[in-house]
């Protein structure tokens, strides 16, 4: 029997039945399409983390934990690793730095920065330039927003009350020195340990705006002085730490693992990276095994369809091998019909999941954001459902191979018919 003969065999009784094979198909493509959308869940997680960590700046950072500064035997030792760009030397002042700038107020952290190896890092300003010296200052995005006058404290207040009232919160951003703060001078009162002791009150000049932080919910009220302003206050303590730059992604591992052979305490996101992909792994590889229980689920109805097809043409199977049929040519025809039947139930199962996959991406932030109460989440990079290639392929494969699977068994009953006796049950 030619190929094309073999395939007019099949498909000619499954236009028979057509009734039985469409609910069957509809069974394997519903078991699938529920294995492909439960994994793409797991993908579309991992996705959104993935991508919320990697847009962050410090992706190339490893930050040295640890109060006690790095001396110069670890720098040059760190700074003889290669691929390693920068060593940026930070400090935490002790406490809150009060500011007064025209009748206005502030109360913001402070930090001290090597400007000299952040002048070699990629441009972290919104506007200005660097601090050259300790009496120059850079200010976070939402200083200005922290300068509050007796008229901006008093309406916080109201507006405060307002929007716990409606179970929300206001940021202040309607108030506080809407000016042009580069070039201005500021009076600072600096801490200098952590019993509250405060310096003797100096002024500083603005000359740079720090960027606007990548979180939007994050407001940066930071004033950023160069470290040289410790020559400013001899009695001055902080709280050192360092972050070493790699000059590449892909490098960032290999310099964390020297740097943890020689007992330093490190940390990189990349390495966070790392141990979140290991559990969105374990995490896939369960929603599979759950998906796959409904793909073994929806094979019982095609074991079914075929059973009843082989004692349906018991006759016919007798007469093909009366004409000469193989057994193994009874149990191809067999096999394809099954494998048939999981084909089309695959193909539309993977343009179910595709249309379900996209249908929940794009109005599930409206209910969410209609449920939380909160502002329209369309405009968030929030993927709830992805489905790459290897999903479609692993999930058919799958599909596939468990449709033959149920198969088999009812083709190999079919080659087993004897012909007389297939002939005499029908007579």
């Amino acid at each position: 029997m030619l190929f094309k003969d073999q395939l007019q065999f099949v498909f000619q009784h499954m236009k028979k039945n057509k009734l039985r094979v469409t609910t069957t198909i509809l069974a394997t493509m519903i078991g699938c399409a529920f294995l492909i959308v439960l994994a793409s869940i797991g993908f579309g997680i991992q996705s959104t983390m993935q991508n919320e960590i990697l847009n962050r700046e410090e992706i190339t950072e490893i930050q040295l934990w640890g109060e006690e500064e790095l001396t110069k035997e670890d720098e040059q030792w760190i700074q003889s690793l290669d691929h390693v760009n920068v060593i940026l030397s930070k400090a935490d002042l002790p406490g809150s730095v009060e500011g007064v700038f025209e009748e206005r107020e502030s109360i913001s952290t402070g930090l001290l920065i090597d400007m000299e190896a952040q002048q070699k890092l990629p441009n972290t300003l919104s506007a200005g330039k660097l601090p050259k010296t300790g009496e120059e200052i850079v200010v976070g995005y939402h200083f200005a927003q922290n300068l509050l006058n007796e008229d901006d404290k008093q309406a916080i207040q109201e507006k405060s009350q307002e929007a716990a009232a409606n179970d929300s919160w206001y940021d202040g951003s309607d108030e506080g020195y809407k000016g042009d703060l580069i070039g201005k001078e500021i009076s600072l009162t600096l801490p200098i340990d952590e019993n509250g002791t405060v310096a003797e009150q100096r002024t500083f000049k603005i000359v740079g705006i720090w960027k606007e932080p990548s979180y939007e919910w994050y407001q940066d009220t930071t004033i950023y002085f160069n470290e040289k302003v410790k020559t400013l206050y001899e009695e001055l303590l902080v709280y050192p730490n360092s972050t070493i730059y790699v000059d590449s992604l892909e490098y960032v591992i290999p310099v964390l693992e020297q740097l943890k052979e020689k007992n330093y305490p490190v940390f990189s996101v990349v390495e966070q990276l790392e141990q979140m992909n290991m559990f969105f792994t374990v995490l896939k590889l369960g929603l599979i095994f759950v998906g796959t229980i409904a793909v073994l689920i929806a094979s019982i109805g095609i074991f079914n369809t075929m059973t009843m097809a082989v004692t349906e043409r018991t006759r016919e199977i007798g007469v093909l091998k009366a004409i000469g049929a193989s057994p193994n040519i009874i149990q191809r025809l067999f096999l394809m019909e099954s494998a048939f039947i999981g084909l089309i139930g695959t193909v539309l199962a993977i343009a179910l999941s595709y249309i379900i996959s996209l249908t929940a991406n794009a109005l599930l932030p409206h209910i969410l954001a209609f449920a939380m109460s909160q502002e329209d989440l369309s405009e968030m990079d929030i993927v709830f459902s992805a489905i790459p290639i290897s999903l479609v392929l692993m999930a058919g494969s799958i599909s596939l191979a468990v449709a033959i699977l149920s198969g088999w068994r009812p083709a190999r009953k079919a080659t087993k018919i004897e012909v007389i006796q297939a002939l005499r049950q029908e007579l």
